[in-house]
């Protein structure tokens, strides 16, 4: 008798916290909907031609426009990518903007890769003076995790601290993400805005509640079962 009621007891315990991961989840569903409905708002402003002082974290998701010169001897690989299920790198060029002394990092876009992490990105130069439109985006602040391998730096992710340390000139805050372009090269392949959905949480809500009812239903079997008779 002791032993099923520290069994019901037992699962009466998992289910409330199956419950409480489950609103947690919840909660985190109903931040990334009213995050994603400001994204959506921003990506639907007129784009935005930048100059020296316009440049600031309110252009978060906003499509930004800017003019300058590529500095591709300091092209950032960012390797450990894939598209459409084929794996490759994702080149990151400084953009050293005409008026100032700043440069933008500038997401070109994926270039397939058998290793997901080597890259000729010297045949993917684009010289003479440009304009680039893209999504503005914050750079991030983890560890990129530099790698060497074969004389050539990849990065896991773009991280701001890492890279001001090995680029010549200050950063802007943000990155820009170029949207794909009929009159550009075919690669690196411009890749389109980040998605703006419900990612994991609604499916991970479900899965928590569906432990707590399952948890329930046999803490109720156990409940009910009669003792054998002696």
């Amino acid at each position: 008798m002791r032993s099923r009621l520290f069994l019901i007891a037992g699962l009466v315990v998992v289910a409330l916290v199956c419950i409480r991961l489950g609103i947690w989840q919840a909660h985190r569903l109903r931040e990334r909907r009213a995050a994603n409905a400001i994204a959506l708002a921003a990506r639907s402003q007129p784009v935005v031609t930048l100059g020296e002082a316009s440049w600031d974290s309110t252009l978060v998701n906003r499509r930004v426009r800017i003019r300058g010169r590529y500095d591709h001897a300091h092209d950032i690989v960012l390797r450990g990518r894939q598209y459409g299920g084929v794996p490759g790198v994702e080149i990151v060029s400084p953009l050293l903007a005409e008026h100032g002394d700043r440069a933008v990092l500038v997401n070109r876009g994926f270039v397939p890769s058998p290793d997901a992490a080597t890259v000729a990105s010297d045949s993917l130069r684009e010289p003479g003076p440009v304009t680039v439109e893209g999504i503005a985006l914050p750079i991030g602040s983890d560890s990129g995790a530099p790698l060497q391998h074969g004389g050539r730096t990849t990065w896991a992710r773009l991280d701001r601290e890492g890279l001001r340390s090995r680029l010549p000139y200050p950063l802007y805050p943000l990155y820009l993400r170029q949207v794909p372009d009929s009159a550009l090269p075919a690669f690196p392949r411009r890749l389109e805005p980040p998605p703006l959905d419900d990612g994991p949480h609604l499916s991970y809500a479900i899965q928590w509640f569906s432990f707590a009812l399952i948890a329930l239903i046999f803490a109720g079997i156990f409940a009910r079962r009669r003792e054998p008779s002696s």
